[in-house]
Order: C-alpha cells, then sequence, then structure tokens
C-alpha cells in the first residue's frame, strides 16, 4: 500500500500507525511549493520515514499555478502524482488521512450549496481514482484523538497556517461548528451517523446507476432515447447524467447539482451543448452524449439512428 503524507498530525499519524501495525507501505510525499515550510515539511517527512525503515519518494508541483482555483489544482495535481507512482509501482491501494473532523466539515460545505445524497453523504471510505483505491481509515477517527495520538508519544508534525486562514469556507466552518453542539444539541457523533445512513443510500442508487449507464455506454460514447432518460425518478435522472457525463469527459467530478439540472432543461428539446468536457446533443427522439471535439453525426441506418463518430 501507499499512504499519502503531508508532515501535518493527521497524515504523520496514519504513518505511524501502520508502521506500528506492520504493515507493507511506501509513504508518498507532495511539495507543492506553495509554503514558505514546504521545503522544511520534505525533509521532514523524509528524515521520520528513514527512521522509521518506510520507502519514501518525494514529488514536486512544478510549472505555473493558477491564479483561481488553487486548491482545487493543487488537489488534482498531488492525486495525479501518487496515482501515477501506484499505477507504474503496481500498487493496487494509496491510503489518505481524512479524518471524522473533515468529514463533518465536507458534509457542512455540501449542505451549505444545496447538495443531494452523493454530496450530503460526504467522503467515501474506499473510492476510485485513476483506477486506484483511495482508502480513508480514518474517517471515524477525530483530530483531537489523532493530536493527542502523536502527542502521548513525542511525535513531531507540522501545522498548515492556511487551516487557520478564515478566508476559506472550510476554515470557516472549523471555526464556527461549535455552535451547533453549544446552541443547537447537534453532535458530531450525530452528524456522523447522518453521513452513514446518507450513505447506505448512496450506495443502493449507485447500484441501480451503474446497470443503467452499462446499458447505454459503448466504444466511449452514449446513446439512448430519450424516453430513457426522462422516465427515470428525477433525482435517478440527475445522477444517471453526471455519471455519464464524468465517464465520458474523463473528469475526477461529475458536474455541479445546478449544472446538471440545467442540462436536463435543454434535453427536453433538440439541442447541442457542452458540459464536463463532453457534447451532448438531442435530435429527436436520440439523446448523444461524446467527448468534447468529437463528431455528433446521427446517420439512418436500418431504421435506427446511429452514432458516425470521426
Amino acid at each position: 500500500m501507499a499512504v499519502g503524507v503531508s508532515g501535518g498530525v493527521d497524515s504523520v499519524a496514519l504513518l505511524h500507525w501502520l508502521n506500528e501495525i506492520g504493515a507493507d507501505i511506501v509513504c508518498l510525499h507532495v511539495n507543492h511549493g506553495l509554503r514558505t515550510a514546504a521545503d522544511t515539511e520534505s525533509e521532514y517527512v523524509r528524515d521520520l520515514c528513514k527512521k522509521l525503515n518506510v520507502p519514501c519518494h518525494i514529488f514536486r508541483w512544478t510549472g505555473e499555478k493558477p491564479d483561481s482555483g488553487l486548491e482545487a489544482a493543487a488537489r488534482s495535481a498531488r492525486y495525479k502524482m501518487m496515482t501515477d507512482f501506484c499505477r507504474d509501482n503496481g500498487i493496487e491501494y494509496l491510503l489518505t488521512a481524512h479524518q471524522a473532523d473533515d468529514q463533518i466539515e465536507t458534509f457542512l460545505m455540501n449542505l451549505g450549496r444545496g447538495s443531494g445524497v452523493y454530496g450530503l453523504s460526504a467522503m467515501q471510505p474506499i473510492s476510485e481514482r485513476d483506477g486506484i483505491k483511495i482508502v480513508r481509515p480514518l474517517l471515524n477517527v477525530s483530530r483531537d484523538e489523532l493530536r493527542n495520538y502523536c502527542d502521548t508519544r513525542g511525535i513531531k508534525y507540522f501545522t498548515d497556517e492556511m487551516n487557520s486562514d478564515a478566508r476559506y469556507t472550510r476554515v470557516k466552518i472549523r471555526q464556527n461548528r461549535h455552535l451547533l453542539h453549544d446552541k443547537l444539541g447537534i453532535s458530531d457523533e450525530r452528524i456522523l451517523l447522518a453521513i452513514k445512513n446518507l450513505n447506505r443510500a448512496r450506495d443502493a442508487i449507485s447500484n441501480d446507476i451503474d446497470k443503467l449507464v452499462a446499458d447505454v455506454m459503448g466504444n466511449g460514447f452514449a446513446m439512448f432515447r430519450d424516453s430513457f432518460l426522462f422516465d427515470l425518478a428525477h433525482d435517478i435522472r440527475l445522477k444517471f447524467i453526471g455519471t455519464l457525463i464524468q465517464k465520458i469527459g474523463g473528469d475526477d467530478y461529475q458536474p455541479r447539482l445546478k449544472s446538471l439540472q440545467m442540462a436536463l432543461d435543454k434535453l427536453h428539446g433538440d439541442c447541442k451543448f457542452t458540459l464536463g468536457h463532453c457534447t451532448l446533443r438531442r435530435l429527436g427522439a436520440r439523446i448523444l452524449i461524446v467527448p468534447e471535439g468529437a463528431k455528433t453525426t446521427f446517420r439512418i441506418r436500418h431504421g435506427k439512428n446511429r452514432q458516425v463518430k470521426k
């Protein structure tokens, strides 16, 4: 297994715990070059792994950085470097140190966006990215527990100053989340229970969606009749079209709920538009989704509409 280690308390605790139980691991660390302490943290992770006798690989995010969406771009770059390494080295599992507080913060952020079942079910214990299984073993462990684990053992770790920067929505939630308990009596345990229940609903929906997607996908595109889409229940319809766009467009995430709803509204009549690196087109009763830039030509053969892709 590979384990992503930033040098912060969560990932350092995870690294020590895995080493303590004798897991066969390799440490992966990404230096984004965004903070003055980045090089110091990289050296610390390297020295820590040497002390624990754990193989360590350090990657650097080079090149131009975007002016907006920097956090998302850094996350995408980090995952790409780590999953590329895993694939090249025959490693099936990548462990990350997301913990219970991260899970609750993600839930509340998505609640603020008006997300549906998928957004409110937050992070999954096991998911997949670029063919690698992403495992999050600490989702039921609090940040305080991890900090106590390190402090009682004299384990050093770094604190990211961005975790206290109230310009970020996640930090605002972190700093004010206690009000849910103090003012409304909503405990962290209750929020985690709600997330667990939502995950059961998500799993049931996902199984149905996977079967529907398999019925219409073929050779990198999808084509189906309008009734196949609009006869579905509304929530299933949104997730079905979002899953197709994600698979065909190759993005890590599906378009936001608002964008998917706008797409469905357009697909009620003949149209052609792009979303999530895909081109969506409706002509008559047929709906076609192809990668952006591909041909979207319909041709009549033997009484059926078929797509010619060049």
